[in-house]
């Protein structure tokens, strides 16, 4: 039996009275802003998150001057700046390092650029998204500049006002920078979507300057080193941007019967995703997970097929604009922030659904 079930916004505002000893920055405010946006890009183009970094960026103040940082080697990384340069009319300037030492995106030779960079422009702020990117070059750069960063911002009111989540979402924190700049950020891309009017409608291009490749010395020692990349060959949707998710749980007790979530999602063009428990038990790689330790997704809709409702699970899917679950057990948490959700056994909804839907055209 299919039931309607109200959405819960259960989340507290923590901050800070207006009498705390922290309400006044340690830091005067910058007459003018400045940001550095570190942007990721691939195959000669800059990915859709790093856009909704640019995005976040102009909540900071209305004269904000944003410059996207890029780095890499040879012609895919001269590409992507050419496309920095005319694709966003926020991106005020385009910075480019050209190396091998950037060939891949090691955090210690980024996050040495990082500092060189913001050494010589001074910027009052430095962003990334919270994809891997991000989470794995802005602390370790927070801490050469011996600043204190603020991760998975979902909402900015100000130059040092903040909002994040905390304990998986449950609950949102308001934070006031008081340390010295540069005021260092990870920000939810989900949280910041791109205007679909304002992408590559720039009409004047951004200068884009290089960055001299001796300035990164010899002397950079690096303790990690790039071994490979894996990915998988699909014509899905990626399932950080994908309009619709379908995800698996653990119900589905295998990787063969995890295959009718890929057939459902290839008949509505939808991403895959799956549960921590799901990619724990080897029916999908690790890339496909969903939650607060996955990808963080909000989908127009998600549909969740044998999937309880754990706490780091919802996290990251939870700002979804439609969610329908589908569970055998009645009391799963699942169906506490579902809009729609039906009480029934998967493998009887899933092959009605494929027999019912039309082939995708």
């Amino acid at each position: 039996m299919a039931a309607r079930l109200l959405r819960r916004k259960a989340l507290t505002n923590l901050s800070a009275p207006s009498s705390s000893p922290f309400s006044k920055s340690s830091f005067s405010v910058q007459r003018l802003i400045s940001t550095l946006v570190l942007g990721e890009h691939e195959g000669g183009s800059i990915k859709a998150q790093s856009l909704s970094a640019v995005v976040a960026a102009k909540f900071l103040g209305e004269d904000n001057s944003i410059s996207m940082l890029l780095a890499g080697s040879g012609p895919s990384v001269q590409e992507a700046a050419i496309h920095a340069a005319s694709c966003y009319s926020s991106i005020s300037q385009v910075i480019v390092a050209d190396s091998d030492k950037f060939t891949y995106p090691v955090a210690e030779p980024w996050a040495k650029l990082v500092q060189l960079i913001q050494q010589k422009g001074g910027y009052s702020h430095i962003m990334a998204t919270s994809g891997s990117f991000g989470k794995n070059i802005l602390p370790r750069a927070a801490a050469l500049l011996d600043v204190s960063p603020i991760t998975d911002v979902i909402e900015i009111s100000g130059p040092q006002l903040f909002v994040r989540p905390i304990y998986a979402g449950n609950a949102l924190c308001t934070v006031r920078y008081t340390g010295s700049a540069p005021c260092m950020l990870t920000v939810r891309s989900t949280s910041f979507p791109v205007p679909l009017t304002s992408a590559n409608s720039k009409s004047d291009v951004a200068p884009i300057s290089q960055v001299d490749p001796s300035t990164f010395g010899e002397d950079m020692v690096c303790k990690s080193k790039y071994l490979s990349h894996t990915s998988q060959d699909s014509e899905r949707p990626d399932l950080g941007n994908a309009r619709i998710v379908v995800t698996g749980g653990r119900a589905l007790k295998s990787a063969e019967n995890f295959k009718m979530i890929e057939k459902l999602a290839e008949k509505l063009g939808a991403a895959v995703g799956a549960t921590r428990a799901a990619v724990d038990a080897g029916f999908v790689p690790n890339e496909l997970q969903v939650g607060q330790t996955g990808k963080i997704v909000a989908p127009e809709l998600y549909l969740a097929f044998g999937v309880s409702g754990a706490i780091q699970h919802l996290a990251g899917m939870r700002d979804s604009k439609v969610i329908v679950a589908v569970n055998k057990d009645a009391d799963a948490p699942i169906f506490q922030v579902a809009d729609y959700g039906l009480v029934g056994d998967l493998f009887e909804v899933i092959p009605e659904l494929l027999e019912k839907l039309p082939e995708k055209k």
